[in-house]
């Protein structure tokens, strides 16, 4: 290997924007295309909403204004306003900002002076203007460079701040806005900021009951134990209650943002409501029983909190401020005073909580021979699992990668071989499926360990005891695209929401798409995922060129298949968008009804070319578009 020089023209110095855009992924995370709730077009979104949070908090501006596009947004607020000689420093002079000012700014999200910064270097265009006391300046940057600086002028609007951006399109491939992704973020906002009005493309959001409006939006109210408790006091607030789900369901939020991996508060709440309960009852009741089919919410104010990460996903704060104490007997003390008040001046609440411990733990006893039995299976299949062909890296990794890891669930060893042999196998799994699996609906979790390929798809993915070991990031179900594919789609989707509701709703199922036709001539091949790409493709390439119809993933060679797995991949969120699990699953999944029969007849499209459709399959293909957005 020939030497290379290390001299003094090896040493680079990048200015602000240079460094953001080679590294990105220090200060918004992964990239992505829009498909993830956590992709990086959404925490640019978040960047500029979090400044117009922090002024309604600090009592400038009831409402806030955002309009959005497939590529482009708005953010009107009216707060103070940047003052004005400061508008272009903010947004593109790194380490510039109010919040190092802690009289200001007591317990805000954005303390690093980066994230505006960010959504301007990393955007095609970005445009500020700010509004105060009668005077506008307004600046335009492209990719971080000032292109337009207006001299200060006067207005008649109203203060405040407002903020367009158009992402660059050579950072975020192929990118789109998802309206329900940024409507759950919005709702979060309201849900903390009681009195705050958002208006997103035109539609109201606001709350008046906070963190209890959160669990009723996101929970069957019908199928709660016992009414919500919510409890608040100073810098804490809680709502928590009991349903009929499997597993646990947190939202935990830190000074308005929502840690969506937890932290060092969500740990601490976990730990205090054992503690109480135990201590109510004076009972040792095992703590997996006490927290089975917990719905809560917590969110907490600290001073200076300190994130694992510039994208602030988890806490890592130990302590509540410099001179207050810690995170974890803060939470604790709150809930031992308040949570066992509230159980002793609400009797029926009480007695309903014990009636759903003692029912956890019969089903946990109940379980417990055949759940030995079948992990005992699933260790030793574990070492040679024809089933898995596993990555090198995992979810649970420290490693910068650990977002990119993925499971992709495929039918049969056709398409799982076309897979495996263009895969990444640093980061991309793939689980073979022997044909179409099990309907699990209305069948209890006994079937999750009874069911071998049930078993071993959850060890697979490590979440018999809940998120914290998940092992992929992303969960792809890659079917066909024919009747068959979509049918064990629609099974993988039940089993998921039946048993793992949380894998839906913290985003991590998703569907591949690939592509329907592949268009060529001798000088360009273009492959086409509607019908509308390949006409589109035919106009371009001219007179006569080769089609060809993939009907099944086997079809594609393993090259072929590498083009679309790759940094171009193409993956459609699982969206719940009715917290009535058990209502949806029992409406497409349960017994064949009459109110399902006509929405059959109402909604189904026959292709041209698969006139053998068999209707009692089709029917679950449908309900995939409707009513879980994909």
């Amino acid at each position: 290997m020939a030497e290379v020089n290390y001299d003094d023209d090896s040493i680079r110095s990048l200015d602000w924007k240079e460094h953001i855009r080679l590294r990105p992924g220090m200060y918004i995370g992964k990239l992505g295309d829009g498909s993830a709730y956590d992709d990086g077009v959404y925490v640019l979104l978040k960047e500029i909403v979090d400044n117009s949070i922090d002024e309604f908090v600090m009592g400038s501006g009831r409402s806030i204004e955002i309009n959005m596009s497939d590529h482009k947004v708005s953010v009107r607020d009216y707060g103070r306003g940047i003052p004005l000689g400061k508008v272009i420093d903010c947004v593109s002079k790194i380490n510039t900002g109010g919040k190092y000012d802690s009289k200001a700014f007591q317990k805000s999200v954005g303390l690093n002076g980066v994230g505006t910064k960010a959504v301007n270097a990393l955007s095609n265009n970005f445009i500020v203007q700010s509004y105060r006391d009668g005077r506008t300046k307004i600046a335009e940057f492209a990719k971080g460079e000032l292109i337009r600086d207006e001299a200060e002028k006067e207005t008649s609007q109203r203060n405040g701040t407002a903020i367009n951006f158009i992402p660059d399109d050579t950072i975020f491939r192929h990118y789109r806005f998802i309206p329900e992704f940024v409507e759950n973020m919005i709702w979060n906002y309201v849900f903390l900021n009681s009195g705050l009005t958002i208006n997103f493309n035109n539609q109201k959001y606001f709350s008046e009951r906070g963190l209890y409006d959160l669990l009723t939006k996101n929970t069957n109210t019908e199928h709660l134990r016992y009414p919500i408790i919510h409890l608040k006091g100073e810098d804490i607030e809680i709502a928590m209650t009991h349903g009929q789900q499997y597993g646990e369901e947190y939202y935990s939020f830190v000074n308005g943002q929502h840690t969506t991996q937890g932290g060092t508060h969500q740990a601490a709440f976990r730990e205090a409501v054992v503690k109480t309960i135990r201590e109510f009852y004076d009972k040792d009741y095992d703590a997996s029983d006490i927290r089975a089919s917990i719905v809560a919410a917590i969110a907490i104010k600290v001073q200076e909190p300190v994130f694992e990460s510039q994208t602030k996903t988890k806490l890592g704060s130990q302590n509540i401020g410099p001179e207050g104490p810690s995170v974890r007997t803060f939470i604790t003390d709150f809930i031992k005073r308040e949570l066992d008040n509230y159980l002793h001046k609400n009797p029926s609440v009480a007695d309903a909580l014990k009636a759903r411990i003692l029912q956890s733990e019969r089903e946990r006893k109940d379980i417990a021979g055949i759940k030995k039995l079948a992990n005992e299976r699933a260790k030793k299949a574990s070492l040679h699992n024809r089933k898995l062909r596993d990555c090198k890296l995992h979810f649970e990794d420290t490693h910068e990668r650990k977002q990119d890891t993925t499971l992709f669930i495929t039918e049969g060893d056709s398409a799982s071989g076309s897979i495996t042999k263009s895969r990444d196998v640093q980061t991309q799994a793939v689980f073979s499926l022997k044909g179409k699996p099990l309907n699990c609906y209305g069948l209890t979790k006994k079937v999750v360990y009874e069911n071998e390929e049930f078993n071993l798809l959850q060890h697979a993915l490590n979440i018999e005891d809940g998120l914290d070991g998940l092992r992929y990031n992303n969960i792809v179900i890659a079917t066909d695209a024919d009747v068959d594919g979509m049918h064990i789609r629609l099974l993988l989707m039940t089993f998921f929401l039946q048993f793992f509701p949380d894998l839906v709703k913290a985003g991590h199922v998703f569907i591949l798409q690939t592509p329907l036709f592949r268009v060529r001539n001798k000088k360009e091949t273009i492959y086409c995922y509607s019908d509308e790409e390949r006409r589109n493709a035919i106009a371009k390439l001219g007179v006569k060129p080769e089609i060809t119809r993939f009907k099944g993933l086997g079809e594609i060679s393993p090259e072929e298949f590498g083009l679309f797995i790759g940094k171009d991949i193409r993956l459609d969120p699982v969206i719940l968008k009715d917290a009535n699990i058990k209502g949806l699953l029992e409406y497409y999944m349960g017994k064949n009804t009459p109110d399902r029969q006509k929405h059959i007849v109402n909604n189904l499209r026959v292709e041209k070319d698969d006139e053998s459709i068999n209707p009692l399959i089709a029917e679950d293909l449908e309900s995939v578009s409707l009513d879980v957005a994909v």
